[in-house]
């Protein structure tokens, strides 16, 4: 699996800082009140292990996924334990928080394209690369299931997964996701020759 050096690594999370930036942004202007957002840590895995980063296959989560089209193409998944997805709703939507409802899963999808839309154009920006990403779809089920889903919906996507853990502040509640970037495999050679030309 092909790994980036740790300088390449702070250059990708000052990167997805500034995109969960842009994405708190859009969340505080959506909901009315200051939401801070950051990324603490970012990571390359191979895909079997993203069970086990959530806590294990049979872990209760709702998951955001998209997929990415452009210069680089795979798929992008938002994951939220099912504490932090209710935590999330009941947040923006007050009172609500069932991510099961309509209105629920409206909004963690919409949640999941404000920070995918973000994230892909701070990262296209600085690579030089257009990335775009599709409407969002929302599965809500053991991790285990969900990355089955996802894997079955977005069809050709590589083994690597770039993990951005993904922390709201700024609010009483204790809410953290994880945002996976999924590239297919040529895609993950154009992203990680950009990383490497624009760290360089």
């Amino acid at each position: 699996m092909r790994q980036l050096d740790e300088g390449e690594l702070d250059f990708l999370r000052e990167l997805s800082n500034i995109g969960v930036g842009h994405a708190a942004t859009a969340l505080s202007q959506l909901i009315g009140r200051q939401v801070g957002m950051r990324v603490p840590k970012v990571s390359i895995v191979d895909i079997t292990s993203v069970p086990e980063i959530m806590g294990g296959s049979e872990k209760v989560v709702s998951g955001v996924y998209l997929q990415v089209l452009g210069d680089a193409r795979g798929g992008i998944l938002l994951i939220f334990p099912d504490d932090s997805s209710r935590a999330l709703i009941n947040l923006l939507l007050k009172g609500v928080e069932d991510p099961l409802s309509e209105m629920g899963a409206s909004t963690l999808k919409e949640v999941g394209n404000i920070l995918a839309s973000a994230y892909l154009s701070v990262l296209g920006n600085m690579l030089d690369i257009t990335l775009i990403p599709s409407i969002p779809s929302l599965a809500h089920d053991m991790v285990g299931a969900v990355i089955d889903i996802v894997l079955s919906d977005l069809g050709e996507i590589g083994d690597t997964a770039f993990v951005f853990e993904t922390e709201f502040c700024d609010i009483k509640d204790d809410i953290k996701g994880h945002f996976f970037l999924l590239p297919d495999p040529e895609s993950i050679d154009v992203i990680m020759k950009a990383i490497r030309s624009k760290n360089g």
